[in-house]
């Protein structure tokens, strides 16, 4: 599971997510991605989860990037505790994903495997996304 080896900060605030990414935007390692289309919190269990979906259908040919690390903590309070006493445990970690952020990247298979491959992939995330190619911005949507 991806986590960070420390942090400055235990706890941090949820935060806003306004507004679309800031960089990440294009593919930049491989020849396809798959795109973000909208904003959300994608745990470390569901990049992992995603990561062996897409090897396990390339049958371990080519080569994948992960683009998004979980740097966030997020917490949560043990069931039937009352209200106050202090902000909760870290509960797991989590990547804060805009719209228009390439989260995963292949090269060295076809465009129909890649195509297969991150769709299975986008299934495991909680955010919409579309596939794109290396020489264009924008893509096709995926409906999931």
């Amino acid at each position: 599971m991806l986590m960070p080896k420390r942090v400055k900060h235990r706890r941090v605030f949820r935060g806003k997510m306004r507004g679309e990414t800031k960089g990440g935007a294009t593919v930049q390692f491989g020849e396809f991605g798959l795109q973000a289309t909208e904003s959300g919190w994608i745990t470390n269990r569901q990049i992992e989860s995603a990561r062996i979906a897409m090897t396990r259908y390339m049958k371990r040919g080519g080569k994948v990037w992960i683009n998004i690390f979980p740097h966030k903590p997020y917490t949560k309070k043990p069931l039937e505790v009352r209200m106050g006493s202090g902000k909760g445990a870290v509960e797991g970690w989590v990547a804060v994903v805009k719209p228009g952020r390439v989260m995963f990247e292949i090269a060295g298979v076809p465009e129909e495997v890649a195509r297969e491959a991150l769709r299975l992939a986008s299934h495991k995330l909680p955010v919409t996304s579309k596939f794109v190619k290396r020489e264009e911005i924008g893509g096709e949507s995926n409906e999931s």
